[in-house]
């Protein structure tokens, strides 16, 4: 964080992606996202406008085998940014969660920044991929988000039929819980555990 502004960056390179991600948590929701893979960029720029952070991500990676690679090093990458933004987590409210519905499909995020990282993750979707976007990648996103992020991080979907209206309830839901969880709370005067650490 610098300037008392809640930011990260992070640059992750291995031998099948290159990933950067730049983010402000209080931001307007601005979104600069190229990942190689429509679908994904789809999500991520409507998780971005929905919480209210400003996002940068580009990312290249070897789509030619899959999008797994993409997909779940965006998820690392990103969830350290976040865990750098938040720094000592001292003043947050901790806490989010959100009921959203999209079209038939309805889904429940929880989230508390407790510093250890864990995804349930209780959602089906009716195919296998939401046009050539693989549906489980989904769920692997959020793995390597909560993860290296340090969050703990409840996924459930409630109803839905489509792939795509469930994978969008599902990253709506999570930015509105994020967006709360990250929110700073004036009367706290420290960091929100009686371990008075996170």
């Amino acid at each position: 964080m610098s300037n008392g502004e809640r930011t990260g960056r992070v640059e992750r390179t291995t031998s099948e992606t290159s990933v950067r991600v730049e983010l402000t948590l209080d931001g307007t929701g601005r979104a600069t996202v190229s990942t190689g893979v429509g679908f994904f960029d789809h999500m991520l720029t409507l998780l971005t406008h929905h919480s209210l952070m400003d996002l940068t991500v580009e990312a290249h990676g070897d789509t030619q085998v899959d999008d797994h690679h993409t997909v779940e090093d965006v998820g690392i990458t990103l969830g350290q940014a976040l865990a750098k933004a938040l720094g000592d987590r001292r003043g947050i409210r901790r806490y989010g969660h959100a009921l959203t519905p999209m079209d038939e499909a309805l889904a429940l995020a929880a989230i508390d920044l407790s510093g250890r990282g864990l995804l349930t993750f209780d959602a089906t979707f009716p195919a296998p991929a939401i046009g050539r976007f693989d549906a489980e990648l989904v769920q692997e996103f959020f793995i390597a988000l909560a993860a290296n992020s340090r969050m703990t991080l409840h996924l459930r979907l409630l109803a839905g039929q489509n792939n795509h209206h469930i994978a969008e309830a599902l990253f709506k839901a999570f930015a509105h819980a994020l967006r709360d969880a990250v929110a700073t709370d004036p009367r706290r005067q420290g960091v929100p555990s009686t371990k008075g650490t996170l």
